[in-house]
């Protein structure tokens, strides 16, 4: 699916409304185009990722509710 290129300079809160003003499938697609480039994780990071996500499971007692400490935040 190819789409127009804008060519328009727009301020960060410009974009923001024009946005705000797409049709709901417009605005999951376009959430989709964002979050797939944003998701790139570093091969080194997901190694990491995971060996926490190991670690949280062997050991639940562990975790922190995060409703507690966001609270400070």
């Amino acid at each position: 699916m190819t789409h127009p290129a804008i060519g328009i300079n727009l301020s960060f809160q410009q974009l923001v409304d024009a946005v705000k003003k797409l049709q709901p499938t417009e605005g999951l697609l376009l959430n989709e185009v964002i979050w797939d480039k944003a998701a790139l994780i570093l091969f080194d990071y997901q190694t990491i990722v995971i060996e926490r996500m190991v670690k949280a499971k062997q050991s639940p007692e562990g975790l922190i509710d995060w409703d507690k400490p966001s609270k400070n935040l």
